[in-house]
C-alpha cells in the first residue's frame, strides 16, 4: 500500500519546519511569500492533502458550504446548474472542504433549512443560486450575518454594492449581443428575441443585450423592435407556440435569439432549419442537434464563488468587513459556441 504523504514530508522536501507547513496551511500570512511558495511547491509535488477531520476539530469549523438542489424543471434547462454543482464540488474539494446539498420547497423553506444548517453549524457558508426580484432569502442571510455568494445578481432589491453581498454573474447582455450581432453581420435584421415574461432579472438583461444589438447594427425603427419582442414561459413546447403565433401575425423573421435553450428549441420546430436560431446556455441538446448557443462558462463561475468566499488561497471563509474595499463582485463573459444544425 502507497502511504500517504505527511507534513513531516512536507516540511523535509521544503526544507521547514512542521510548524512552519501548518502555519502555510492554516495562516499563511504569517509565512514571508518566498518561503510559503516553497511550500506550497513541495505541497504539490508531493500530493499532499490535509487531514479534514483534524483541521475541523482544530477550528471548529465545518469546512463545508451549503446549495440547494433545484428541482429540474425539464432535462434541457438543468443542464447548466447541474455542470455548475459539479465544477463548484470538485474545487471545494482541491480546497479540503466539503458541498453539502439540500432541498428546499419554495424560498421560505430554503430560509428554514439555512436557519437549520447554520444553528448545526452544519456549514460555514451558503451559495445561491436561481437569484430573483425581490429574493428574501439574501435579506435574511444578511441580516443574520451568514456568509454567502450568490451565483446571479441580486435583481430588483438594493443592495447591489453591499458589502456583504458577493455575486458571481455571467454577463447574459454580452452574451444576447454577441448572438444578435453575429446574425446581423450575415446580412439578417429582423432577428426576433424569445424570452421570458418581465420581470426577470435574467431574461430582461439577455433582452436588453438582444435591443442594443438590433439598435446598433440595423435601421429597424423602436416599434419595429418591440414587435419582434417575444415573451413566453420557459419550455420547448411554450416557445414554439410562441413562435407560430408570431408568425401567425403576419411578422417575417429572419432570425431568432433566445433566452434558453430550451425556447430556441421550440423555435427551431416552429422555424425549420431555414431561419437561423440561436440559444442560450450551450447545453448537450444544443450540442447533439447542430444548435449554435451562447455557453455559461461554469468553470469560471466556481472559481469566482469561491473566490470570494474564501479568498485567493484560502479554505476558510473570509471575514465581511464591511470597509473592506477589495471586489465583492465577478461579471463574467459567456462565449458564442457557432455550429450548423444536424438535421439542416
Amino acid at each position: 500500500m502507497t502511504q500517504l504523504p505527511t507534513v513531516l514530508d512536507v516540511g523535509r522536501m521544503a526544507g521547514v519546519s512542521r510548524q512552519t507547513v501548518s502555519n502555510v496551511l492554516n495562516s499563511p500570512e504569517l509565512v514571508r511569500p518566498a518561503t510559503r511558495e516553497r511550500v506550497e511547491e513541495a505541497i504539490r509535488q508531493l500530493g499532499y492533502r490535509p487531514h479534514a477531520s483534524a483541521r475541523r476539530l482544530r477550528t471548529r469549523k465545518s469546512s463545508t458550504i451549503g446549495v440547494r438542489l433545484d428541482p429540474m424543471a425539464n432535462g434541457i434547462s438543468g443542464a447548466v446548474l447541474d455542470r455548475f454543482l459539479h465544477a463548484l464540488t470538485e474545487k471545494a474539494d482541491a480546497r479540503g472542504l466539503r458541498i453539502t446539498l439540500f432541498t428546499a420547497r419554495d424560498p421560505d423553506d430554503e430560509i428554514r433549512q439555512f436557519a437549520r444548517l447554520r444553528d448545526g453549524a452544519d456549514v460555514d457558508a451558503f451559495v445561491l443560486t436561481s437569484t430573483f426580484y425581490g429574493d428574501t432569502r439574501t435579506e435574511w442571510l444578511i441580516e443574520n450575518d451568514v456568509p454567502f455568494v450568490t451565483f446571479g445578481r441580486p435583481w430588483g432589491i438594493d443592495d447591489m454594492d453591499d458589502p456583504q453581498h458577493r455575486w458571481v454573474d455571467v454577463d447574459g447582455w454580452a452574451g444576447l449581443r454577441e448572438a444578435t450581432r453575429s446574425l446581423t453581420a450575415s446580412g439578417a435584421e429582423r432577428i426576433a428575441f424569445l424570452g421570458w415574461p418581465s420581470p426577470s432579472g435574467t431574461g430582461d438583461d439577455r433582452r436588453r443585450g438582444w435591443r442594443d444589438a438590433l439598435r446598433e447594427t440595423t435601421a429597424l425603427t423602436e416599434g419595429e423592435i418591440a414587435a419582434l419582442d417575444v415573451a413566453s414561459e420557459d419550455g420547448v413546447a411554450q416557445g414554439r407556440d410562441a413562435v407560430r403565433a408570431l408568425l401567425d401575425s403576419g411578422v417575417v423573421l429572419e432570425g431568432v435569439v433566445s433566452a434558453s435553450d430550451s425556447l430556441a428549441l421550440g423555435a427551431l420546430l416552429a422555424l425549420g432549419p431555414d431561419i437561423p436560431v440561436i440559444g442560450y446556455d450551450n447545453t448537450p441538446v444544443a450540442a447533439a442537434i447542430g444548435l449554435s448557443s451562447v455557453e455559461q462558462p461554469v468553470d469560471e463561475v466556481a472559481d469566482g464563488v469561491l473566490m470570494l468566499l474564501l479568498g485567493e488561497r484560502g479554505n476558510d471563509v473570509v471575514g465581511w468587513d464591511a470597509e473592506a474595499t477589495d471586489a465583492r463582485h465577478r461579471l463574467i463573459t459567456p462565449r458564442l459556441v457557432t455550429r450548423t444544425l444536424a438535421l439542416s
